[in-house]
């Protein structure tokens, strides 16, 4: 008990001066106003002045404050080897993907989908994490939720217009880079108010209908999976063995809906559309222009940043590059095209041995759900393009950290509850700053 004790107070201590929780606020607030610059240029009809002017000024905030908080110091000397590597190596693919005329360095900018910015996201791992960090990233999922709910309204027309193949991208866009997060604060549930589950919690189903309604596979999925590894943090923190009837019960149902809609014939509209899509292919045309136009150095070392490859006609075809597109919706073949399967295998050599010590390796719910938070990215990197600069992924940078921190892992859920749900946590002298990142 007092070996976990000192190992909190050491987190807490950790780069914990004024001027770093000053410098974390600008961060999350360059980041939030990027955000929202971002998200406000999908709307069909967007001021781009002032989406341009939000971005400028998120990124300023952000960098700066990012670059006087970084610092090189791992727990892990497995993370502390493969990381600089993964740095190196993304640089290298930003810089072979550089274009330094004005369009070419507004995009790389200004889209966080795949821009420069997604290369360096891995960066956060070197930020302050300390819980007082982590209370402040709760509250920017918090915020961000809210910004979904709000910019939904706003933009409805388009989004519950099935036919409307705008509405279809401005949905994806807002549930990718706004909704997506508040899963990790599902399945943290049990350091959060009423009032944050309940946001989370709603945030997710209205989330998970539209895409039902717009019957958007890919999101389907990730955030089933959201739900289902949130409610086994559940049975985890409450041990009760009888939800597990429940939990089978409700799986079963699920199961059975998606068996008439794959098998059988039904009058439900909503299950015959989930069976059409199901039916329909609407990626292996586009996998085959791309292994034909793959050559064995793309395979290996990618084609930059800013790499394009082939396309069946009438997809993403514009100006100088028809029949080429930026990227693929299959993210691992994405992650390939730009980095080659060195950058995929970096990531996956550093995030699978994170995700095995949150899972199996720890003894408190927040590791448990960061384990999660990697494999939910890593088994979505086929259905849908999870890997770019929003909360979703930086998350997931955030996740690895705790994973490989022992002080993080060990800690008891009683521990963790107390101080984030209850606020309850020992005196800290401001002069007492241990530099363990």
């Amino acid at each position: 008990m007092e070996q976990e004790e000192n190992n909190f107070l050491q987190l807490l201590e950790s780069r914990n001066l004024l001027k770093h929780r000053q410098l974390l606020t600008i961060f999350w607030a360059g980041f939030l106003i990027y955000t929202l610059g971002f998200s406000l240029s999908a709307d069909p009809a967007p001021n781009y002045m002032i989406c341009d002017l939000l971005r400028i000024t998120g990124i300023g905030l952000f960098l700066i404050s990012s670059l006087l908080l970084i610092a090189f110091k791992f727990e892990s000397k497995y993370l502390a080897t493969l990381f600089p590597i993964l740095i190196f190596w993304n640089f290298f693919v930003i810089l072979r993907g550089m274009e330094l005329d004005y369009e070419g360095i507004k995009n790389i900018l200004f889209n966080p989908l795949n821009g420069i910015f997604l290369y360096l996201t891995p960066l956060i791992i070197l930020l302050p994490r300390n819980p007082r960090t982590l209370k402040l990233v709760f509250k920017v999922i918090t915020a961000l939720g809210l910004l979904f709910l709000a910019l939904l309204v706003l933009m409805h027309a388009p989004i519950i217009d099935r036919e409307n193949v705008m509405g279809r991208d401005i949905f994806e866009v807002l549930v990718k880079i706004l909704a997506l997060p508040a899963g990790f604060l599902i399945m943290t549930y049990n350091y959060h108010s009423k009032y944050v589950k309940f946001l989370a919690v709603a945030v997710i189903f209205v989330a998970l209908a539209l895409a039902g309604f717009r019957v958007r596979r890919g999101l389907i999925f990730i955030l089933g999976l959201v739900l289902i590894f949130g409610f086994l943090i559940f049975l985890y923190i409450n041990k009760r063995q009888s939800i597990l009837v429940v939990f089978a019960i409700f799986a079963g149902l699920l199961i059975s809906i998606l068996g008439i809609g794959a098998f059988g014939n039904s009058n439900i509209e909503f299950v015959n559309r989930i069976k059409e899509r199901l039916e329909e292919d609407t990626r292996s045309e586009v996998e085959l222009y791309y292994y034909a136009d793959m050559e064995a150095d793309d395979w290996l070392i990618g084609r930059g940043m800013r790499g394009m490859v082939a396309a069946p006609a009438g997809i993403d075809a514009s100006g100088d590059y028809s029949g080429y597109r930026d990227g693929i919706e299959t993210d691992y073949l994405n992650i390939i095209l730009k980095g080659g399967v060195i950058s995929l295998g970096l990531l996956l050599l550093i995030a699978i041995p994170a995700m095995i010590n949150g899972l199996f390796f720890s003894k408190n719910s927040l590791s448990k759900a960061a384990g999660f938070w990697i494999l939910i990215w890593m088994v979505s990197l086929y259905p849908s393009t999870v890997t770019t600069f929003s909360m979703n992924y930086l998350l997931v940078w955030i996740a690895i950290g705790i994973c490989y921190s022992p002080k993080y892992t060990q800690l008891s859920e009683d521990t963790l509850k107390d101080y984030f749900k209850y606020h309850i946590e020992p005196d800290i002298e401001e002069d007492n700053t241990h530099q363990l990142n």
